[in-house]
């Protein structure tokens, strides 16, 4: 039996945040991960797919000044682009692991399933806690129909050692537009399969639209409130079988991709026999993030079911305030600023704060400024097609509520609004700034 004052599961940035601090102020500390250290984030999340972004945002730049300067549009070279993702990739497992060694804390490689309260099961061995942290993130949602395992996941498409003519994505959440844009950009033929009435379901609506609109141009075929019941494979492409409300069609691709959702990785830990309460959104947690029916476990990041969203910022916040609570005896709760999220595609759609339902289902008394503005000159200058905002602004208190953007490089723009709103600027405050010229932030006034 090994003993630990702190053991965590999971070696993404909210464990990673709790096994370093903790091992700093003196604590015993071991953490395990069955997969590479570093999480999804960094492995086979957000950096790698920005990275894979980079070549496809060069290649659109290009198209959009065809004849305004630019004369040729570069070809993308998977293979390279997969070789330059790789290298960010590699290094990271032995960098952190070797970060783990230096301050002091054991590492294991495998899975845990809970024995008792206070004990674990980790490959061959036996561990006891004080505390146990479950900080093991997501995984794929696992597709119970027939055929379900022939569809890939967002880790396979990111290590693609070559780009297949056709692809489809079951779900129309923010995974599959990304991906659907970056494998559109390179050339092949795209289609995504969502079973609501819209895409992007907890984003703005009047903003989503424009990037539907996006979507279709690029040749994506956007498929609504159809079902899919089946894959089949035939010889060398798939055939998907999708069911509406009046209709069954098939749809076929050389290649197809789960990206219906991404559940807590929880379900295999025997939380039951640790008296931990879970929901299908996760552990359940009380205000310091601890286990609300067992008082020596915390959980953080994806694998917890809190009010913070499932973003890498927010793991490695709720990561600080869990080895704070360790550390200090519950003393810090769980206190979420504004939360900015973004879906990288072309052009970046990004959303903080409230959406107009949002804010009117808590009766605030709001003014909403809802805009096209692609006849706005950061848009003509880029050759911008889709450019528009939509603010909600408190009319008590004139401040921002919510602002939720589609355009170029909204995804640096919305972290002023996430400012603004976590400072309660007044908006002739904003309105009344000197903005660098000519810049997207320029337009921020004009939002207002």
């Amino acid at each position: 039996m090994k003993e630990y004052d702190v053991f965590i599961i999971g070696s993404g940035m909210a464990g990673m945040t709790i096994a370093n601090k903790c091992a700093s102020k003196g604590l015993k500390v071991g953490i395990t991960d069955e997969l590479p250290y570093g999480g999804t984030c960094a492995l086979r999340g957000c950096d790698p797919k920005k990275v894979i972004i980079g070549a496809t945002e060069v290649r659109d730049f290009a198209k959009r000044l065809k004849g305004n300067g630019i004369d040729t549009i570069p070809n993308v070279n998977w293979k390279d682009i997969m070789s330059f993702k790789q290298s960010f990739v590699d290094e990271m497992p032995p960098k952190i692991e070797k970060g783990y060694k230096k301050n002091g804390i054991d590492t294991f490689h495998n899975s845990a399933k809970f024995l008792s309260q206070n004990t674990l099961e980790v490959g061959n061995n036996k561990i006891k806690a004080k505390k146990i942290v479950i900080a093991s993130g997501s995984k794929p949602r696992v597709l119970e129909f027939e055929g379900g395992h022939f569809a890939k996941s967002s880790t396979d498409f990111l290590n693609l050692e070559e780009l297949p003519k056709s692809l489809l994505f079951i779900g129309g959440g923010y995974i599959a537009f990304e991906f659907a844009h970056i494998a559109a950009r390179c050339g092949a033929k795209v289609t995504i399969v969502h079973r609501g009435k819209s895409p992007l379901e907890n984003f703005e609506k009047d903003i989503v639209k424009h990037l539907v609109s996006a979507t279709n141009k690029l040749g994506i075929k956007l498929i609504l409130e159809t079902e899919v019941t089946a894959i089949e494979k035939v010889v060398s492409h798939y055939r998907v079988l999708g069911k509406s409300q009046d209709k069954t069609e098939y749809f076929e691709a050389e290649a197809v991709f789960n990206s219906a959702g991404r559940p807590p990785a929880i379900f295999d830990l025997n939380l039951d026999k640790a008296n931990i309460a879970f929901t299908q959104k996760g552990v359940t947690v009380n205000n310091y993030l601890q286990s609300t029916t067992n008082p020596i476990v915390y959980s953080a990041g994806d694998a917890a079911d809190s009010e913070g969203l499932p973003l890498t910022p927010i793991a490695v916040l709720e990561g600080h305030t869990v080895a704070s609570n360790i550390i200090k005896s519950n003393h810090k709760k769980i206190n979420y600023p504004p939360m900015p999220t973004v879906v990288f595609t072309l052009p970046t759609l990004a959303s903080v704060g409230y959406t107009e339902s949002e804010a009117k289902e808590r009766n605030y008394n709001i003014r909403v400024n809802y805009k096209e503005v692609g006849g706005w000159f950061n848009a003509k200058r880029l050759n911008v097609e889709e450019y528009a905002f939509k603010t909600i602004i408190d009319e008590d208190t004139q401040t921002i509520l919510g602002a939720h953007l589609i355009g170029p490089h909204t995804e640096e723009t919305i972290n002023f609004f996430a400012m603004a709103i976590k400072t309660k600027m007044k908006v002739n405050d904003i309105r009344t700034m000197v903005f660098s010229y000519p810049t997207l932030a320029s337009d921020i006034p004009h939002m207002l």
